[in-house]
Order: structure tokens, then C-alpha cells, then sequence
């Protein structure tokens, strides 16, 4: 069994895979104040929560946005699991050319989805993964990354809202039953998530345009994917858990 790890902004997700098989995952707050030990105490009693035994876990693969996390997490895997972790990076086979500038710009949970996507449904694909920023990245027909587009996620769009308008309340974000809102809860949820999918319907039809290719299949992932693909008809699918695909094809790839 292997560990998969995605260090975000704001979240980490460590998944545990057998072959193929996700047997289970977990999500805890990205801090990157967070000690070895507290990393590593904290996967082990996940495991043990699912029933899982630690002792099994003979491997690892990282895919990381948060530098200063990355030593402690290190650390906690070799200190618990006796684990050298393969960290997706310069060297690291992907089965995906980075066609743009300068390829280390290029985010590690951006190159595992686009290898998950490309290996799962095939290219042209565009990847949409809403996180703390919503990416859209398009992958060809032949398997390059020719470009991506950053967004402001919905997360932060709707926080920078709520901490400028002294009089508007923070809402859940999920979608009323009317376009026209009644009241000021309503008005804000129309607003902000049929906004949101619009901005990303118009942006992928640019990207499919600038492609000029195909069948371009839209897939969609990260916390919001399924709330804001429900608006958009441009999204093919949402797989949940595209990143953690891609952090074990990339494994299998170097193992």
C-alpha cells in the first residue's frame, strides 16, 4: 500500500491506495507550523481509525504548494513509516511534456491532475480543479501541457465580498432555488455561484477555442466541483479525487 499526499494552500489530503484501489482518505488543515511528529502521529491514527495497518504502508508520493511544510512531512514519514517519499518535481517521470515557459512554474497538484486526467479520459482534456484557486488546465491530444489559466477560487472571491461590504453577511455557498433572490441571503448565493459558473463557462470556451482541436472533454475536481459543475454545461464530469489518481499513475511511473 502507498500513501498519497496533497499539500494545498489551505488543505492536505493524504490518501491510501492498494494497487489501484483508494482504500481511504482524509482532509486536515494545511499549517505549516505543524511538527514531525504532530504530521505523523496524526496519519497514524487516521490509518488506525480506518482500520488500516500502519506497518503496511511501504511507500509514499508527494505533491506539495507549501515549501515550509515540507521538511517536517518529510521527516514524519521517515521517523513513522521508515518512508523516503518521492516528491513530484524536476527528475520525476510524469508521462506528460510540459509545453510553456518555464515548467517549474507549473504547480505539482496541477501536473498530477493533468497526468490523471490524460491517462483516465484521454486528451484534449481540460482539467477545472476549484480549490483556494480554481485552475483550468488543457492537456492535447498528444499528451502536452500547453497552458493554464488562475482564477481566484469561489472560496476567496466570496470572502473578499463579505470583508468589504460592511452590511453583507457571510452565506453558504450553494445555490437558491430563483436566479432573482427575495432577500439579501439569496441574492448573494444567486450572485455569487451563478457568477462563478459563468466565468468559468466563458473561460473554457476560450480555452477550447485557442485549442482548436476536438471532442475537448472538461473534467472537474476540488471542493467545489460538483456545486458549480451543476450550472455548467461545458463540464463533462467531477472525479473527486482526480489529484490522488494522479499522485499514484506518477508513483507507478516511478516506482
Amino acid at each position: 500500500m502507498i500513501l498519497v499526499i496533497d499539500v494545498g494552500n489551505t488543505s492536505m489530503i493524504t490518501g491510501v491506495y492498494k494497487g489501484k484501489k483508494l482504500l481511504a482518505n482524509w482532509i486536515i488543515s494545511t499549517d505549516k507550523d505543524r511538527s514531525s511528529d504532530e504530521l505523523g502521529l496524526s496519519m497514524i491514527g487516521f490509518l488506525r481509525h480506518k482500520n488500516i495497518d500502519a506497518a503496511l504502508i511501504k511507500a509514499a508520493v508527494i505533491s506539495n504548494v507549501v515549501p515550509p511544510i515540507m521538511h517536517s512531512l518529510e521527516q514524519a514519514l521517515r521517523n513513522y513509516f521508515n518512508i523516503i517519499p518521492i516528491i513530484i518535481g524536476p527528475g520525476v517521470k510524469t508521462g506528460i511534456n510540459i509545453k510553456v515557459e518555464n515548467p517549474k512554474e507549473v504547480g505539482t497538484d496541477i501536473i498530477a491532475n493533468a497526468v490523471a486526467a490524460f491517462e483516465l479520459y484521454g486528451g484534449p482534456v481540460i482539467v477545472v480543479d476549484f480549490g483556494t484557486a480554481t485552475t483550468f488546465s488543457a492537456i492535447s491530444r498528444k499528451g502536452d501541457f500547453i497552458g493554464t489559466v488562475l482564477c481566484p477560487g469561489i472560496k476567496v472571491s466570496a470572502e473578499a465580498l463579505f470583508q468589504k461590504a460592511a452590511k453583507l453577511l457571510r452565506v453558504d455557498l450553494y445555490k437558491p432555488s430563483s436566479v432573482l433572490g427575495r432577500n439579501t441571503v439569496s441574492s448573494l448565493q444567486s450572485g455569487i455561484i451563478n457568477g462563478y459558473a459563468g466565468q468559468v463557462e466563458h473561460i473554457i470556451e476560450l480555452i477550447k477555442n485557442e485549442m482548436g482541436e476536438s471532442d475537448v472533454k472538461v473534467v472537474a475536481t476540488g471542493g467545489f466541483s460538483r456545486i458549480i459543475s451543476d450550472e455548467c454545461k461545458s463540464i463533462d464530469m467531477v472525479n473527486d479525487h482526480l489529484t490522488l489518481e494522479g499522485l499514484r499513475i506518477i508513483y507507478e511511473k516511478n516506482k
